[in-house]
């Protein structure tokens, strides 16, 4: 049987974040495909971690600077090695080409985060983080991730802009990067008005998001203290209602009642907690990737309004599933429009319908990423060598990072023998 290694930089919490449902759309396809995965970690487990041993999975623990690591690597000799972020990259990937030199290697980017930081470093600035010429993108995180990236075989993306930015901006080679969404069975109009509540039996607004996700809790605070205001002066009994895990106090001390301004926390299910709304709302004003909150808003059946950021590389051609818009004033002008106006309301969810059976297809997206895995194993060899900034980089940058690992190891020994 083959082997699959995961190296995660966190456990899969699907049900907290829009990266733990797509990595284990990515498992499912690789178990289909007869890879018996194994999923480790150095991170501590979570309450909310899915359980891997029940879907099949391997569960591992590692630690970071141990050479217990590369005993483990070469024992398992995996087929494919696939790092989940591009930092998971950097502390193993000398040891798994040390020990598995044939082993694929595969980055999960879940988003280019040398975007999201210049384009938190443009909001802060007052510039808009939605024009690409406003944003700073040789930072240092660009440094490491593209480096990343190109010492891979293949990298996975969930954003056709990321895939332009790294083909025009970094002159990375179009056979090393995989255009990969979200991945969802196809939804009918019939489905959606079966398990999901009707415009009229919906009320109140909704965001939801990972706290520990920075521009999560920047949108909130562009809610709570520019949007929401404006939206509560003209539907004086409506309620926004704020859920996410890992809530901080800071955001507890939100919660006005007298506002409408409601902290949640956490939702069990959040295409169930969402389809109880009539409006999501997602004022993102800088990030990265697709957002994983307004693909579970379309599953839902529930209308969003959000800014170009917020909806970037999630719809194509098609016409947003709500509005799309970045000043305060037209956020909140078409979230009312939008929350009273029925028949617009129903025109909005039947856009999310096109966008899901199109954007994210299951099927389409699954045999676009199987296709390039047969590619991979039948030609891995010209892919690296035609790479030759890759095999630099990983000659050099590699050494770099295993005289450091080494160092650290050598300095946790000498500690504990203090």
């Amino acid at each position: 049987m083959k082997n699959l290694l995961v190296i995660g930089y966190v456990w899969p919490e699907p049900n907290s974040s829009a990266a733990g449902s797509r990595m284990l759309q990515l498992l499912e396809i690789m178990q289909q495909q007869g890879y018996q995965v194994t999923y480790a970690s150095a991170a501590l487990e979570t309450d909310h971690m899915v359980d891997l041993n029940a879907l099949g999975i391997k569960q591992t623990s590692i630690e970071l600077n141990k050479n217990s690591f590369n005993d483990f690597v070469r024992e398992l000799n995996p087929d494919i090695v696939l790092f989940d972020r591009f930092m998971m990259e950097e502390q193993f990937s000398w040891r798994v080409e040390k020990e598995c030199p044939a082993a694929i290697k595969i980055l999960e980017t879940v988003d280019l985060h040398c975007l999201r930081q210049a384009r938190h470093a443009a909001v802060k600035n007052k510039l808009d983080a939605s024009d690409l010429n406003n944003l700073d993108l040789n930072n240092e995180l660009a440094l490491r991730e593209v480096a990343s990236i190109l010492r891979c075989d293949l990298s996975l993306l969930i954003s056709e802009v990321e895939v332009e930015i790294l083909k025009t901006k970094f002159r990375v080679d179009d056979e090393l990067l995989l255009y990969l969404p979200f991945m969802y069975d196809a939804i009918d109009e019939q489905s959606l008005k079966n398990n999901f509540p009707a415009c009229d039996e919906r009320k109140n607004f909704v965001t939801i998001g990972n706290f520990r996700h920075e521009p999560n809790w920047d949108s909130v605070l562009y809610l709570k203290n520019e949007i929401w205001p404006l939206i509560r002066r003209k539907l004086k009994k409506a309620e926004l209602h704020i859920y996410g895990s890992y809530l901080p106090k800071k955001a507890m001390q939100l919660h006005n009642e007298k506002e409408g301004f409601l902290i949640k926390g956490w939702a069990d299910d959040a295409n169930e907690t969402l389809a109880q709304y009539r409006v999501c709302l997602s004022p993102l004003r800088f990030g990265a990737g697709m957002k994983g909150k307004l693909a579970d808003a379309m599953l839902s059946g529930t209308p969003s309004v959000t800014t170009s950021i917020g909806a970037e590389s999630m719809h194509g051609d098609h016409d947003w599933a709500g509005f799309i818009e970045n000043t305060t004033d037209q956020i909140s002008t078409l979230a009312i429009e939008l929350y009273q106006n029925e028949s617009l309301w129903y025109e909005k969810q039947q856009n999310a319908i096109t966008i899901v059976n199109d954007i994210f297809n299951k099927a389409t997206n699954k045999k676009r990423f199987v296709d390039k895995l047969v590619i991979l194993n039948k030609n891995i060899c010209d892919i690296r060598e035609k790479n030759f900034i890759g095999k630099m980089l990983r000659h050099h940058t590699m050494k770099s990072a295993m005289y450091m690992s080494q160092w650290i190891e050598t300095k946790n020994k000498l500690k504990d023998f203090d």
